[in-house]
């Protein structure tokens, strides 16, 4: 009987890896478990992991589970892993093989409804992953994985940036508006699917803020400017979070949820904002040679295009 674990040993060596390197297969209580394994390697990509015969049988998703029917992702096949990698995480040196961090992003158990070498069909049950999806072969290590039924997200927004309104004199009614610092810089959305952003094609450092999302969707709204002499991109809107659109939301629960993303790296950073206070905020905004101050209400949604719901004041 071929020994399904010789590929995955050769690759390893476990006097320097803290990756099981069983001398046996086993298998799980009812033999159909699965785990997916968020992997830091050379380059951000998720590892599915399906119960068959002892062993899991892998695929390295690039971009994670598609949510949408509408859209398939990439699924490389990869070597069997052992039953024991069900539960591990922790960092692979760098140098060896799949160096870099992984954690457990999802377990559970699956059905099969169809198993062949060209097509796997299965339905998850996990905390995180839950659905029915299939695996089809393409050409040699290359397979498609594509999610069947509704999809599990709403749609990302396809949006032009909501914009101010100016105004000579603040609204009579501060207590009804957030207060932030008008940047007087471009304006730029980023999505974030996958670990990755199609903003990166033009700001190549806006990688490592999408990877550090995980699998995380998101749609950030902010502007880029120049502080200290250093280019930042300074975000205040969060459009899309987590498979949720938050357009029709109110500028605060976009904000709190912004907040609660903890934005913040040498490149990018949360901007500031203070409900209901503005000579404070104008203040501060003429000593850093600001161009304005931004008047956002509190219970506006989020307007495509110019909107009287965002003020811009001079500083």
């Amino acid at each position: 009987m071929p020994d399904k674990l010789s590929k995955y040993r050769s690759k390893r060596d476990a006097e320097r890896t803290p990756e099981p390197v069983p001398d046996s297969l086993s298998s799980s209580p009812d033999g159909n478990a699965f785990v997916i394994q968020e992997h830091h390697a050379r380059s951000l990509h998720w590892d599915l992991r399906l119960e068959r015969d002892g062993v899991l049988v892998s695929w390295a998703v690039p971009k994670g589970l598609p949510a949408d029917p509408g859209t398939n992702h990439l699924a490389v096949r990869t070597e069997d892993h052992p039953m024991e990698y069900l539960t591990f995480h922790g960092e692979i040196p760098q140098g060896e093989y799949g160096g870099g961090t992984m954690t457990v992003w999802d377990t559970g158990t699956y059905e099969t409804e169809k198993w062949s070498d060209r097509e796997v069909k299965f339905v998850l049950h996990g905390e995180r992953a839950d659905g029915r999806f299939v695996l089809f072969r393409t050409r040699g290590k290359n397979w498609m994985i594509h999610r069947m039924g509704a999809a599990a997200r709403d749609p990302f927004p396809d949006v032009d940036p909501m914009l101010p309104t100016r105004r000579a004199k603040p609204p009579r009614d501060p207590a009804a508006y957030a207060f932030e610092f008008a940047w007087g810089g471009r304006r730029l959305l980023v999505p974030i699917e996958g670990g990755r952003t199609t903003a990166a094609r033009e700001h190549p450092w806006l990688r490592a803020l999408a990877e550090s999302f995980g699998s995380r969707t998101a749609v950030l709204d902010g502007e880029l400017t120049t502080l200290g002499g250093a280019e930042i991109l300074v975000f205040y809107d969060l459009l899309y979070d987590d498979g949720h659109s938050l357009l029709a939301e109110p500028y605060t629960t976009r904000r709190a949820a912004l907040e609660a993303l903890g934005v913040t790296g040498g490149h990018w950073q949360t901007a500031p904002a203070w409900p209901g206070d503005f000579d404070p905020v104008r203040q501060a905004a003429r000593e850093q040679g600001l161009p304005g101050v931004l008047a956002k209400r509190l219970d506006s949604p989020y307007e495509p295009g110019t909107s009287t719901s965002w003020l811009l004041l001079p500083s």
